[in-house]
């Protein structure tokens, strides 16, 4: 399979804008987290830049920077945003801020009672995955490859929506020798798990069944905490979902846009850290938050959720090398490879 929906950029040229007071116009598309809050409120301001927030869907948000680029700063999926700088002329650079990252052991759904009850079960079964270039889906591939032994060869893969059908590869990619993919645009991945036409689905949504609590489907690792938490002492890989890209027009233009970006945004998650925390009043509905705040940076050993390329280089540096594998990028990128030139050396938190 080498296809994709998306033109990859080729957009009209980009034109600047000013505010009266002589600040550069910036228009950011980014999911609602707490961490990134302040930024989007213009409680947090980057130096130079008047940035109005969109709050949209992520899959909106993916598929209308990624085909019309209506916006100069987005959130991205990591794994869209590596296969499209292993290519020539991609038209996005990124900061190392990443909004989303997730644990993926918890993301593989199965039947209760069906043929998969563990890893070694997906051998010679068929597996459903919503993109072969979701990153999620690249992560779940490269664990079940490095830590339990699978081949990707030896599972035959479909792609479908999760819940809805008609989805599509946003990049093209390239699969590895003998793996096979065949997508299924006219099912959802929830439907096809439940009637048994795949044995397991790898999405970073829950299938509709899951979520609603249907007792048909079951997480292939039920102790996924367990598992996860074991798999962060063991390899110092904590998984990044999403990234922080820029037109490369922008950039170009003003080249100073990237460090005030990520400054702001280091300063918006330091607040958001600060509400946390707080044992003298509860921000957010949950009761000895700031307790399990605290025994998650002990288990850490600091802040986990670092923006910057040397406190990710391990987790970078493996993912890059598994979307290569995989045939989601082109050729082998090293974690600079990613960023704007320099960026590290020039950040200071």
């Amino acid at each position: 399979m080498n296809g994709a929906d998306s033109d990859s950029g080729q957009a009209a040229g980009w034109r600047p804008s000013f505010t009266a007071g002589g600040k550069l116009s910036l228009t950011l598309a980014i999911s609602r987290y707490d961490h990134v809050r302040d930024l989007t409120a213009s409680e947090v301001a980057a130096d130079g830049i008047a940035l109005t927030a969109l709050e949209l869907p992520v899959e909106e948000i993916f598929h209308r920077f990624l085909k019309y680029q209506e916006w100069e700063v987005s959130e991205l999926s990591l794994a869209k945003y590596a296969a499209l700088a292993s290519q020539a002329g991609s038209p996005f650079t990124a900061i190392p801020v990443f909004p989303s990252r997730f644990f993926r052991q918890s993301s593989i759904y199965v039947r209760a009672g069906g043929p998969v009850k563990t890893p070694s079960d997906l051998k010679g079964r068929r597996v459903g995955i919503p993109e072969w270039a979701q990153t999620a889906a690249v992560y779940s591939r490269g664990i079940l490859v490095e830590d339990y032994g699978l081949d990707l060869a030896e599972i035959e893969w479909l792609q479908a929506g999760v819940n809805e059908p008609g989805r599509r590869e946003k990049v093209a990619i390239k699969l590895p020798p003998g793996v096979r993919l065949t997508p299924q645009p006219e099912k959802s991945l929830d439907v096809m798990l439940l009637a048994g036409e795949v044995d397991a689905v790898m999405s970073a949504h829950a299938p509709a069944a899951a979520e609603a609590g249907d007792p048909r489907v079951s997480r292939l690792f039920e102790n996924y905490r367990e598992v996860e938490e074991d798999y962060w002492k063991r390899t110092r890989i904590f998984p990044i979902m999403h990234v922080i890209a820029i037109r490369r027009a922008v950039v170009e233009r003003f080249p100073w846009v990237p460090m005030n970006l990520m400054k702001a945004f280091e300063e918006a998650k330091r607040r958001s850290v600060r509400r946390l925390v707080e044992f003298t009043a509860s921000r957010y509905p949950i009761p000895w938050l700031a307790d399990i705040a605290a025994r998650t940076y002990a288990l850490f050993g600091g802040d986990p959720f670092p923006y910057g390329i040397e406190a990710n280089r391990t987790t970078l540096d493996t993912f890059l090398r598994w979307c290569f594998e995989q045939g989601v990028c082109q050729r082998r990128l090293a974690p600079e490879d990613l960023f704007v030139p320099g960026i590290e050396q020039r950040f200071k938190i």
